[in-house]
């Protein structure tokens, strides 16, 4: 018995839209794909963007993407109060350890924003709930941008608090990547197919 051929196109070599930034980069894809633009309420996620981002200042992300596993060692596996805690000795082996950017602004930042973080935990309840504050009705914000912008009224907003309150490296375009990382905000392109 002949059976008439498959009128369904084979859809395994097809290539999924997404935004144009990752390029051909198989861990920006897969951060692209997988946690980009996701909303997330874990503070310890939002502390671990904190560390990463601010870590970022003055660099490409894909830099810091690559030394992910580096700072999750280096940084107490991003236990908030581990890193609050940390001192003198500390700051000397993060400066020699070569899996992070070896930077002592940046490592001493780390260690007074985690404690910043901390007091944000005590007064808000969380830092979700910081965060969510200055944003509009407690919802995170769906673009539908031709290009990803760098910063908003939330990001400044949100800098600026956070500035006053002795956060280090944490400037609007920083605040505004940490968004997105976090699904604050969604910039995925319209036509992405991780847009969620």
């Amino acid at each position: 018995m002949q059976t008439s051929p498959d009128p369904q196109p084979r859809t395994h070599n097809h290539q999924p839209k997404r935004c144009h930034w990752p390029g051909n980069d198989a861990l920006y894809i897969k951060y692209h794909d997988e946690e980009w633009g996701k909303e997330v309420h874990d503070d310890k996620l939002f502390f671990e963007f904190l560390i990463l981002e601010s870590a970022q200042a003055g660099l490409s992300w894909i830099t810091i993407l690559r030394r992910r596993e580096g700072y999750r060692k280096a940084f107490a596996n991003f236990e908030v109060q581990k890193v609050a805690a940390f001192n003198e000795d500390d700051v000397v082996r993060l400066l020699a350890d070569e899996g992070i950017i070896r930077n002592k602004l940046k490592i001493n930042s780390a260690i007074k924003n985690a404690q910043l973080f901390i007091a944000i935990q005590q007064e808000f309840g969380s830092f979700n709930n910081y965060l969510y504050s200055f944003m509009p009705d407690g919802k995170p914000i769906i673009n539908h941008p031709e290009k990803s912008p760098v910063s908003s009224p939330q990001s400044d907003a949100i800098s600026k608090d956070m500035k006053k309150r002795g956060f280090k490296f944490f400037g609007t375009t920083i605040c505004y990547a940490y968004m997105q990382a976090t699904g604050m905000v969604n910039d995925h392109l319209p036509d992405c197919d991780f847009r969620g």
